[in-house]
């Protein structure tokens, strides 16, 4: 099954590592993959507009199906493979409730981080102001306190067990301590990096470059 699959992804996105994680958590390993390079502008490449005319990863295939839309891939992953891996959407209804809250806040989590660490990226220096900087981490700090407070020290996002919550989440949480964030400040987000790092899914696809160098930087770590 997994031979019939293609991923093109990126070191170190979030979206490209959600894809990998819901891989590995459905005993999906062995499908084809090739790591591309945003520095060198791979993920305009012709290899990739043919999946993906946004240009942008992951780009994922399957057979003649195309979901690169990240949260999609996930989902798409567990509806074809139910019976195959780690169960990832649970049968209580409570706990199915909240694993869905939680896997769209996702995406409010993920938008406020790359609003701040990619400000001056995403804008020109002479348009640069320290008015919207300021507001950009005020803004990501009140996300990741409501975060810290789901969490009450809990390792997983949805109850005891790990499900699609924590495959959308869990790399932007990674992220923000990749990029600063005070361990110190917010345990409960700590102690859930921490023990998820541990994972096997997590570990196995870890990126190569974090691996490389493991120092990050100190973009966070006012906040």
């Amino acid at each position: 099954m997994a031979k019939d699959m293609t991923l093109l992804w990126g070191s170190g996105s979030p979206p490209c590592w959600r894809v990998m994680i819901a891989l590995e958590e459905k005993n999906l390993q062995g499908y084809n993959q090739k790591l591309l390079s945003f520095e060198k502008m791979d993920h305009k490449s012709q290899e990739v507009m043919a999946m993906n005319p946004r240009g942008q990863l992951p780009s994922f295939k399957h057979g003649n199906i195309i979901v690169n839309e990240s949260f999609g891939a996930c989902m798409y992953l567990e509806s074809q493979f139910k019976s195959q891996g780690n169960k990832l959407i649970p049968d209580c209804a409570e706990e199915q409730g909240k694993m869905y809250q939680r896997l769209f806040e996702g995406n409010t989590l993920n938008q406020k981080m790359v609003d701040v660490i990619y400000y001056n990226y995403k804008v020109p220096e002479n348009e640069r102001l320290e008015s919207a900087i300021k507001r950009n981490k005020e803004s990501l700090a009140e996300e990741i306190k409501l975060w810290e407070g789901y969490l009450q020290g809990c390792c997983c996002l949805a109850g005891k067990n790990f499900t699609l919550a924590d495959v959308i989440v869990y790399p932007a949480v990674a992220y923000l301590f990749r990029f600063g964030l005070s361990e110190e400040r917010f345990p409960n987000l700590a102690k859930y990096y921490n023990c998820l790092k541990e994972r096997p899914s997590v570990k196995a696809t870890w990126p190569p470059h974090w691996l490389d160098n493991p120092k990050g930087q100190d973009t966070l770590k006012d906040l």
